[in-house]
């Protein structure tokens, strides 16, 4: 399962192989900042609290926009966050820069 916290609604889905945070997000109707989906405009910035492991690696447009102490903290670009395994729990929450 996904669960997924924008500013005022949360939402938990099932994880679809392939598609990002965001596009779950989306689908789910949760209030999720977002504008580019390239990773150019990091509106979608997201705290993953729970299950990283269940998504691919950082792309080269979130290191581009972030910084590698965010990273650490387990922050990623919904926009580029891929889910990889549906067998781990995800849990994320929207946390754009402003």
């Amino acid at each position: 399962m996904i669960e997924l916290k924008g500013r005022t609604k949360t939402a938990v889905v099932e994880p679809e192989i392939g598609e990002t945070l965001l596009k779950h997000a989306l689908k789910a109707k949760v209030d999720w900042s977002s504008n580019c989906t390239r990773g150019t405009c990091a509106r979608c910035r997201c705290l993953v609290e729970e299950g990283s492991d269940a998504l691919e690696g950082i792309t080269d447009a979130e290191w581009d926009r972030m910084e590698p102490e965010e990273f650490e903290d387990g922050y990623r670009l919904a926009c580029q966050a891929v889910v990889k395994s549906g067998e781990i729990p995800v849990k994320a929450i929207n946390k754009p820069y402003f």
